[in-house]
């Protein structure tokens, strides 16, 4: 009989509720007033992070080498871009829109003043949209670590897309368009069709400033009126560089693609696992002939 005493007491010692279980009450297994039940919850984390109270951490072995890397060589390229050689009238007069891949031939020629100076105001405006974040208290205190990360995405997509075209000559689709005066195509710029750096430039800012509003109020549903604008904002960009014939579909697809994943995985892979609340329960019992310890375990 003591031994299968002693072998119900060692199961009732480690009788374990398994996560995520919810146990009101455990099986009243003293007949004895005096019995003892007691719950210790442990402490609860902080919802932003378990280590620092960060949403966001920030390598500066990783991060501050990819910043540098990625500003110097935009600093290094930006200018080689948009000083391109000339091209020689026989060079554009040559252009052949049958030679370009049929997915994008169908925006050759394609030109539009008014659209082109629209799309200026929508990639230098979006740059400072970011700076709206710091209306948010939370937000505001880790100022530093935010503006950072917004370098970074930003050094990124400069560098993506400053070493596209610094390595690849693309003409413009208005490049095809053959109702503009030869002399007017001749400029270098026109080879810096591949890829889109306006989209780039606009998905970046407002996808990352939707993503870090986000992670700091996931339950807000504001932060959808924020993706909603980088949507909008990004698609409207790609619409003006599409009709004012400075890029052709696959650079727009390209750049918007480089700017959103820019935008957001930068903030993404920053982020700090979140800490669930946990509770822990202790529950010792006795009836006098079995004594043991419950366990209750719950995560939120």
């Amino acid at each position: 009989m003591s031994i299968k005493k002693n072998i119900i007491s060692l199961a009732a010692l480690f009788y374990i509720v398994s996560a995520n279980a919810q146990i009101d009450s455990l099986p009243n297994l003293t007949s004895d007033t005096s019995s003892i039940e007691k719950s210790t919850p442990a402490p609860a984390p902080d919802k932003k992070d378990a280590r620092n109270g960060k949403i966001y951490y920030f390598n500066p072995w990783v991060d501050i080498p990819v910043i540098a890397a990625g500003c110097a060589w935009s600093a290094f390229a930006f200018p080689k871009i948009y000083s391109k050689d000339p091209s020689t009238e026989a060079e554009i007069s040559s252009l052949d829109k049958n030679d370009i891949p049929s997915f994008d031939r169908w925006a050759a020629g394609k030109s539009n003043k008014t659209a082109d100076n629209t799309s200026d105001y929508f990639m230098y405006g979006s740059v400072f949209l970011p700076f709206t974040l710091l209306a948010d208290n939370d937000i505001r205190h880790d100022a530093g670590r935010v503006g950072l990360l917004y370098l970074e995405a930003m050094s990124i997509t400069g560098l993506l897309y400053s070493g596209s075209v610094y390595f690849v000559d693309r003409y413009r689709p208005e490049t095809y368009n053959t109702t503009i005066p030869v002399g007017n195509q001749l400029s270098g710029n026109n080879k810096d069709s591949f890829i889109g750096g306006h989209p780039a430039t606009v998905a970046t800012t407002t996808f990352f400033t939707a993503k870090i509003y986000a992670d700091y109020h996931p339950e807000s549903n504001f932060k959808y009126v924020l993706y909603g604008v980088a949507v909008a904002a990004t698609g409207t960009t790609v619409y003006l560089r599409h009709i004012a014939g400075k890029h052709f579909p696959s650079d727009l697809l390209l750049g918007t693609t480089v700017g959103t994943l820019s935008g957001i995985l930068v903030p993404h892979f920053h982020k700090n696992k979140p800490v669930k609340d946990r509770s822990l329960g202790i529950i010792p019992f006795s009836n006098g002939t079995i004594h043991g310890i419950g366990m209750t375990y719950k995560m939120k």
